[in-house]
């Protein structure tokens, strides 16, 4: 059965801790950033190697092998935004499909130790990216296709919520 896409605005989690997860935005920084990345990377491929990992918990609901792809690709879009926002003057991003991503990726069939590996080299990738923005790239400005305005600092807290929070989600 397919998801029912998720349709909320979460930049409301730049204002306020998320009641769900306890990501606190404002507790992120600049030199913050890049530790925080690489910590939860043996976090996600510890997800990837339960036994149940491609089951779902109900029908509305993506299993930890589908929220690890997401990740692996928050991962590698978000280190794109951040790319694109260093490199031009007032950043505009494409809109992303999340829903559409999870089934041309056919997320629900990957291989855990594949994604494992993958999810890796992009936080990895993403976390290097993030520790070589200049202090003065921090106040950078993006703007997300639904109008959502970022600099570089609350797009990575954006980010780092993401994440956190679908670790929350496989961990209840």
């Amino acid at each position: 059965m397919p998801i029912v896409p998720d349709e909320k605005d979460w930049t409301w989690v730049l204002s306020r801790p998320c009641p769900e997860c306890s990501f606190d935005a404002s507790t992120v920084t600049p030199a913050t950033v890049p530790g925080s990345i690489e910590s939860m990377l043996p976090r996600w491929r510890a997800v990837l190697r339960r036994p149940d990992v491609a089951q779902r918990p109900n029908d509305h609901t993506w299993s930890a092998l589908e929220y690890a792809c997401h990740v692996r690709d928050v991962f590698a879009l978000f280190d794109q935004r951040l790319n694109l926002m260093l490199e031009s003057d007032d950043a505009r991003f494409d809109n992303w499909d999340q829903d559409a991503t999870a089934e041309e990726k056919d997320y629900g069939n990957a291989d855990p130790a594949v994604v494992g590996a993958e999810l890796a080299a992009e936080g990895h990738q993403a976390a290097d990216s993030f520790a070589r923005v200049r202090e003065e790239d921090w106040e950078r400005r993006g703007l997300r296709s639904n109008g959502s305005e970022f600099t570089v600092l609350t797009l990575a807290q954006y980010f780092l919520h993401d994440v956190v929070h679908h670790l929350h989600d496989v961990n209840g």
